[in-house]
């Protein structure tokens, strides 16, 4: 009876100790793939390429935008910071597209229709682009929305926003490095 009472003991034991390694292993994979706040991509690497086809029903590369000052601004109808960040986006680049500075917007894997209603709504004019099956995104190791990247005229990523909602002098301020490296 002793015997079988100390074999219940350990087997208890042993199951805690199994259960609180599930819980620390796993409590560490819920902490990084929610709170990680670094994106893999860092200020003076190139931008992976994509090919995403745009609300326009047009494929659209990185390469187009290739000697162009570039803000790629990665978001989701879902995600309040970036809905309320559009406006700003909208207002910095219409004062800057005539200057040469571009604007992408890449929609997180959600419906055409849903993203063409909110672009109407908030009169986003800029391409927005569509990232169905999410590989852009984990190609560009995006862990937190929004994130927007700012790329200079040489192709090298110059800045990296994660969360958000940028403003409008956030957006600014950054234009105004990006114009600066370019020339």
């Amino acid at each position: 009876m002793v015997v079988k009472k100390n074999v219940m003991r350990r087997n208890k034991t042993l199951q805690f100790v199994i259960l609180a390694a599930v819980l620390v292993i796993g409590g560490y994979a819920v902490f990084q793939s929610l709170f990680q706040t670094t994106a893999v991509m860092k200020a003076g690497n190139k931008p992976p390429e994509f090919r995403l086809l745009g609300l326009d029903g047009t494929a659209h590369d990185l390469s187009e935008y290739k000697g162009k000052p570039l803000i790629l601004n990665f978001w989701g109808t879902w995600c309040p910071p970036c809905r309320a960040e559009m406006p700003a986006l909208q207002s910095v680049y219409d004062r800057w597209k005539d200057k040469g500075v571009q604007l992408v917007g890449i929609n997180l894997s959600e419906e055409k229709l849903t993203v063409q209603n909110f672009a109407r709504e908030v009169g986003a004019s800029f391409p927005i682009l569509l990232d169905r099956n999410r590989q852009t995104e984990k190609k560009y190791g995006l862990k937190q929305y929004p994130t927007t990247f700012f790329i200079g005229a040489d192709g090298k990523i110059q800045d990296i926003m994660i969360g958000g909602p940028l403003s409008e002098n956030d957006i600014e301020s950054r234009i105004a490095k990006l114009m600066n490296a370019k020339s």
